[in-house]
């Protein structure tokens, strides 16, 4: 049982004089209430829940309708998401995909790693498309680090050193920028925009310490500090500390989305190492690569396909080698945004999302692409894992374990109806409507929304 105690006089000035003027100090428990509750509105989170390609940029920009501010917190334009507006596809690797939303701001936060070349390059594509008046709503935070070309470079000389050994990379320079900024000599956007001479060392340094390391690279660096030296005039209006702007909006009752990309099992910590991306791509990345407190997230949103899917190697347990997985990857268009390879297909695996659910802390879940199974006669489910002939209760660290687990699955009946037109839960085939209540039994999260087409439009939302 606590007591509230009385406030407390403090001197003002310190020196503990009672003749100097007096201000009362709130009690402990005033205090734990008032930080409590610092924040009015909470952040939503949309991550990928398995290895990417989950259709993310269609919940984000479905729910960009409500918000005020939406912001990637990591990765690079190694990310792809696809939104489809009027029958137009806006395809964005570093831009959040709620920048379509006119009144909407979008944040790209310290936590990403920016190609400037790339996002100049993705603006004037989408604008070309329709993308308006993002001159005065995109906000690029000072702290976020700089993917240079000598970045790519050396993401490619890397890559052709483990020779069949590829960890199918994209090639973007992701790892080696996020290599720079471990190792303390990355480029931040405030070197750019700070003292050129400064700025001009530090990538003359970086440039010295690659050709050592790497005797094929090369680079001019004449040409690429003159052409630096213009980048930092176009990014000069757009950049600003991002963290005291989140803070502030959040005080102030604004609604924030956070973008997460790539996904859950692609995470540098908890995903299928080595065979991840360079970034956390967990609920942690959002904290770090915003500069939030844990206090200021609201709903964590697990994007969910109806079946599996990944780009390049790796275990992957319930991959399918046969014609299913043919048509998966035929009828759901499995070509990657980014990367332009084929996704290995095969069936949904809940002993995965378990998983990442567990690191997340999903609250709601958005499945999509059920449209995609309408010609099943029947659908597996990956239901838990036999590892060694005994059954594990927990997600193999090791990919050499995973690599050799038995799935244990359930077989359920498909629908063999087409669902690209229902809008309503409770218009799906009954076989359907089963198949989203196991995944909602045995993940113990609700699944608020169902994707059944590529537009905006085609979302089912499940009204309790």
């Amino acid at each position: 049982m606590s007591v509230s105690k009385p406030a407390v006089p403090v001197a003002v000035n310190g020196t503990g004089n009672h003749n100097n003027h007096i201000e009362m100090r709130d009690t402990h428990e005033q205090m734990y209430k008032r930080r409590h509750n610092l924040y009015p509105s909470k952040v939503t989170v949309v991550l990928g829940a398995q290895w990417g390609d989950e259709g993310k940029g269609k919940v984000v920009d479905m729910l960009a309708t409500d918000a005020d501010i939406v912001c990637r917190c990591q990765g690079g334009n190694n990310a792809g998401h696809t939104v489809v507006v009027d029958g137009k596809d806006f395809d964005f690797h570093l831009l959040p995909s709620g920048i379509i939303h006119e009144k909407c701001s979008s944040v790209i936060g310290n936590g990403v790693v920016i190609h400037l070349p790339g996002l100049f390059e993705e603006l004037a594509k989408n604008e070309a498309k329709g993308l308006k008046s993002w001159e005065t709503r995109l906000i690029i935070s000072n702290r976020a680090h700089l993917v240079l070309d000598m970045h790519q470079q050396v993401d490619g000389l890397q890559e052709a050193e483990k020779g069949g050994k590829s960890l199918g990379t994209t090639k973007k320079g992701i790892g080696p920028c996020y290599s720079s900024k471990a190792t303390r000599n990355g480029i931040r956007v405030s070197d750019l925009l700070g003292d050129f001479k400064v700025f001009s060392e530090k990538v003359e340094a970086l440039a010295a310490m690659f050709k050592r390391l790497y005797p094929d690279f090369s680079i001019d660096l004449n040409a690429e500090l003159t052409r630096y030296r213009e980048f930092a005039e176009r990014l000069r209006p757009l950049v600003r500390d991002s963290v005291s702007f989140l803070h502030t909006s959040l005080k102030e009752g604004k609604n924030v989305l956070v973008e997460g990309a790539n996904a859950a099992m692609l995470d540098i910590d908890f995903g299928t190492y080595p065979y991840v991306t360079s970034s956390n791509c967990s609920i942690g990345g959002v904290l770090t690569g915003l500069g939030l407190p844990p206090q200021s997230i609201g709903e964590v949103i697990g994007v969910v396909k109806a079946y599996t899917t990944r780009v390049g190697d790796g275990p992957f347990p319930t991959e399918l080698h046969d014609e299913i997985g043919s048509l998966l990857q035929k009828r759901g268009g499995e070509v990657g945004v980014t990367t332009l390879r084929i996704r290995r297909c095969g069936w949904l695996d809940l002993a995965l999302l378990r998983y990442t659910s567990m690191v997340n802390g999903y609250t709601a879940l958005c499945l999509t692409k059920l449209d995609i199974l309408d010609t099943l006669p029947e659908i597996k489910v990956a239901v838990s894992y036999n590892l060694n002939g005994k059954k594990i209760d927990y997600f193999p660290g090791s990919i050499t374990d995973l690599g050799q687990v038995e799935v244990n699955y359930i077989t359920v009946p498909g629908w063999l109806q087409c669902t690209e037109n229902v809008r309503d839960f409770a218009e799906l085939p009954a076989q359907a409507q089963d198949y989203i209540r196991l995944i909602e039994n045995e993940m113990d999260v609700p699944v608020k929304w169902i994707g059944v087409g590529k537009g905006r439009e085609s979302i089912i939302c499940v009204k309790d």
